[in-house]
């Protein structure tokens, strides 16, 4: 079945690159050819059709030109990449002014047909799916960035890395078999996003087959769908996968797959078992097996494959588990180590001797009567000239394929020697790395020291100021009786408010001074900050950069407010979250000392009035204005610690650098408090770790702001409000001091905080 498949795929190859069908039409037949080859057996599940001619999850109303998505992140369709049983795939254009951040404005929307969603608990897989795609990141992983729902057709889609290129499918439908050297190439990426995926997420992809690999232009292996991939689990009693045993491709699944459950032990060998059918299919042309393995004969060797290559990849696609290998990148070592040692290729048989057939007919020819054997001796001699040429024929294609193998063979060893010469150059440029990192770490507890000074001199001036306010206050006041809710400042001078019934304390504040400062970006600031990749509509955001006056004391809170200080909340008030993200687990680990997520504007406030009747104090969100002169603590470089940054100094997604700093760590997900060094007046985490509610609403730039630090509450976008700080899912560039984000007020987000402001006066 697949090689009449791939035969239908050529022609029609053949009508789309002569015009005669268009690329749209071209995509509707493949799919339809494939869906037809990999059609389950009667016994597997089916899609669920309206009509015979109509595929279910096709057909949902989507044209080019039109946008999707909800009202504040929108996304125009620009042209139809794919589509089958499992929704369409479009590539678009982001138009929402606060989409996800580090990637382009062309994206690949994946949007499932609404009858696969319609039951919450669909939906919800669909939304962890998501969110665990999202943190594969890897070189040959297509990146998944977030989903989202279209309230016009009530279908869910995925955003994604939108690619340049054609599938495996595709290339196999134009070449049809693919030389051992060429297919290893090509696997060898898919392997190494496979072991990546289980070593660090303990996930198997369970649907590897042509059309989820994917070649770019720039020639880059990317692997795609990871919408079924399941993570291993262990533990008596319980199910050893976390997916449905039937989920994969027939004629690429393996047949464990088919039980109730797989040991965790042997989770990687459904990929391998499916890698290995791939590359028999690469070196053959066709698949060694139909959807049903039972009863069927063992398939024919490749004609590219020795001895020992053979039986290192029917160990691939073993019956048994145990038998295979540990992993994809196991397998294909073995099949490589065995083409470098050489082994026996294929018998051909022989033909039919000549003297076998010259003695028959001289035979045959001594039978018949004399008038023939002239007759007969000439076809015999016609036979025995064909059987010669056949046999040197047979000679020719043994010489090409021992040519082929020794070919293969210097192929191997020359792509080893490759790989070593890397191996050392990565293992250079580790080594700078370290120094570079042991020098930054150097000049970083020079920085400490020189902060904790200035810390030290700003503590003295503030206690000064204090003392000298207290002897104002207390020549005018005739009594002054301290209540439970007066402010508490320890050795640090660090404020604290006691909650009116004694039971607890408020967040940790640091006092403010009063001031002025330029708000905003300067020019070089903004040129550095296009060539790390911000683009200039974000930039003019920060325009135009004016003077702004802080003309009320306030104290901020310290760090943003934590998991415990918000668990307080929620049961004293009995507070229910309404959002899709769980505050108490965000999908990533944290204590009660890191900062809370997966709350909205409206969450905030509720929390600022239980504590200003907690404490009888005043306590609010900072203005922008507040927030950014409280961030820059009397800077004017791009960040509190100057033009550059590093992930000794906040968190934020390291793979990523800014105005020539290093490479760091990426965490994937918050960090406690106070676990980098504070900004100049003692704030710690203004840079990275969670996007900061701020109280003013999103306006494009600055044109019309108050100049006297209060917040810009009128006109501009009423859905929505201003953001600051960066997170850790972002790169530095969005950690600048003068960066603006917005976010809809009633959306929560695994990425976002707050920290309050006490009014003083």
């Amino acid at each position: 079945m697949m090689q009449t498949a791939i035969d239908k795929l050529r022609e029609l190859r053949a009508l789309h690159e002569d015009g005669l069908l268009s690329r749209q039409e071209f995509d509707s037949r493949k799919n339809a050819i494939l869906d037809a080859a990999y059609a389950p057996a009667d016994d597997e599940e089916r899609p669920v059709v309206a009509a015979p001619a109509v595929r279910a999850g096709t057909e949902l109303g989507l044209m080019a030109g039109q946008e999707v998505g909800p009202f504040e992140r929108r996304y125009r369709l620009e042209r139809l990449l794919a589509h089958g049983g499992m929704g369409q795939v479009w590539q678009a254009t982001d138009l929402a002014t606060q989409a996800e951040l580090g990637h382009s404005a062309q994206v690949a929307l994946k949007i499932l047909p609404p009858q696969l969603t319609q039951q919450t608990a669909h939906a919800r897989l669909l939304i962890e799916e998501a969110a665990r795609a999202r943190r594969l990141a890897h070189e040959h992983i297509v990146r998944v960035y977030d989903w989202a729902q279209d309230p016009a057709t009530s279908s869910y889609f995925i955003i994604m890395e939108c690619l340049e290129g054609e599938d495996l499918d595709g290339l196999l439908a134009r070449e049809g078999r693919l030389g051992m050297a060429r297919a290893l190439q090509l696997l060898r990426p898919v392997a190494a996003a496979l072991d990546h995926a289980w070593e660090r997420h303990q996930l198997v992809h369970r649907d590897i087959k042509p059309a989820n690999v994917f070649l770019t232009r720039a020639g880059d292996v990317k692997l795609l769908d990871f919408g079924i991939a399941v993570r291993a689990r262990g533990g008596a009693g319980g199910p050893a996968l976390e997916a449905p045993a039937t989920s994969g491709t027939a004629g690429y699944r393996a047949p464990e797959a088919g039980r109730a459950q797989v040991e965790p032990a042997f989770a990687r060998a459904l990929d391998v078992h499916a890698v290995a059918v791939m590359l028999y299919q690469m070196l053959s042309g066709r698949l060694p097996f139909g959807p049903d393995r039972g009863g069927e004969a063992a398939p024919a060797r490749p004609a590219d494959l020795n001895d020992a290559q053979w039986q290192a990849l029917q160990a691939g696609f073993a019956l048994d588990p145990a038998d295979r290998p540990a992993s994809v990148g196991a397998l294909l070592d073995r099949i490589e180590s065995a083409g470098a040692s050489g082994g026996t290729a294929a018998p051909v048989h022989d033909a039919q001797p000549a003297e076998t057939e010259g003695a028959a007919a001289q035979a045959g020819a001594q039978r018949q009567p004399a008038e023939d054997g002239a007759r007969r001796r000439v076809e015999a001699e016609a036979r025995a000239a064909a059987l010669a040429a056949a046999e040197r024929q047979r000679l020719q294609q043994r010489q090409q394929q021992i040519q082929q193998e020794k070919l293969a063979r210097l192929a191997a060893e020359e792509s080893r020697r490759v790989r070593k010469e890397e191996l050392r150059r990565q293992l250079a440029e580790r080594r700078a790395l370290e120094a570079e990192k042991a020098r930054q770490e150097r000049e970083e507890a020079q920085r400490k020291l020189a902060q904790a000074k200035a810390a030290a001199a700003y503590l003295a001036q503030q206690q000064r100021a204090r003392a000298e306010q207290a002897a104002c206050n207390q020549a005018e006041l005739e009594v002054l009786i301290p209540t439970p809710a007066s402010p508490v400042a320890d050795g640090e001078g660090i404020l604290r408010d006691s909650f009116l019934d004694g039971e607890g304390q408020g967040p940790e504040l640091v006092l403010l001074p009063t001031g002025r400062f330029q708000m905003g970006s300067p020019e070089h600031e903004r040129k550095i900050a296009m060539a790390a990749g911000s683009q200039k509509a974000w930039l003019a955001r920060e325009l135009p950069q004016h003077w702004v006056g802080i003309e009320k004391p306030v104290a901020m809170g310290r760090h943003p407010v934590t998991v415990g200080e918000w668990r307080v909340f929620a049961r004293v008030t009995g507070w229910t979250q309404c959002g899709d993200v769980n505050w108490e687990a965000p999908g990533f680990a944290q204590t009660d000392a890191h900062p809370v997520v997966g709350v909205n504007w409206y969450d905030v406030q509720d929390y600022l009035r239980w504590l200003s009747e907690a404490t009888g104090r005043r306590y609010r969100l900072p203005s922008e204005a507040e927030w950014e002169y409280a961030c820059r603590a009397g800077t004017k470089t791009a960040f509190s610690f100057g033009d550059t940054i590093s992930t000794g100094q906040a968190n934020y997604d390291g793979n990523f650098t800014y105005n020539g700093g290093v490479r760091g760590d990426y965490r994937r997900g918050t960090t406690p408090a106070g676990m980098f060094p504070p900004n100049p007046w003692g704030l710690y985490d203004m840079h990275g770790n969670v996007w900061e509610w701020v109280q003013d609403v999103v306006h494009d730039n600055y044109d019309g702001a108050p100049l006297d630090g209060s917040a810009w509450e009128d006109g501009g976008d009423q859905a929505r409000r201003i953001l600051r700080g960066g997170s850790w899912l972002y790169n530095p560039r969005y950690l600048r001091s003068a960066l603006r984000n917005g976010f809809s007020s009633a959306l929560s987000n695994d990425i976002v905080g707050f920290r309050v402001v006490r009014e003083l006066m």
